[in-house]
């Protein structure tokens, strides 16, 4: 996820305090992570310095005062770069679960334990996701399903590996 372009596209709707912009954050794309207040002072500093928003004049309110974020020309630009850019294909051809499954049969360890354990993880997740997606707004229900449907890949992938366990150990003590 890249805070700043986020940041970016929130300040295109419209110009927003740092309170603003990371409660809209949190509720669209914080799932999980909350933005810290710092990083997204932080950030609006770094693009601020690089000119692609300006900060307003503080303004009194309820607490300290606040400034309101306006995204210049510069940061609509490099906002409708990225939007436009397709986000690199995933996933890459070496995951952590590759590594650990090729690295315990080099050991000579136990790798179909491995494999029923991350098994096991996967499916508590999708318990997870699969509750989300039944009772969660719009918003989740998507996210839950992105998380899903590459899950499932996973699932396929262990089965996979698990009835080619042996050939693999051959080829990689071979």
């Amino acid at each position: 996820m890249s805070v700043p372009l986020t940041l970016l596209g929130l300040l295109e709707c419209e110009p927003r305090h740092g309170y603003d912009l990371k409660r809209d954050y949190d509720a669209f794309f914080g799932r999980g992570k909350p933005l810290p207040y710092g990083q997204v002072y932080a950030t609006l500093g770094r693009l601020a310095r690089d000119g692609k928003v300006v900060a307003g004049e503080a303004e009194p309110g309820d607490g300290p005062e606040r400034k309101r974020y306006v995204i210049t020309e510069a940061g609509v630009t490099e906002f409708e770069t990225w939007l436009t850019e397709p986000v690199a294909p995933e996933p890459t051809l070496q995951t952590v679960l590759f590594t650990k499954v090729v690295l315990a049969l080099m050991l000579g360890r136990d790798a179909q334990e491995y494999l029923d354990t991350q098994r096991s993880a996967h499916l508590r997740r999708m318990r997870e996701l699969t509750e989300l997606r039944r009772t969660g707004p719009l918003v989740d229900a998507l996210l839950a399903d992105h998380g899903l449907f590459h899950l499932e890949a996973d699932l396929r992938w262990i089965d996979l590996t698990s009835a080619r366990l042996d050939a693999l150990a051959s080829e990689v003590r071979g």
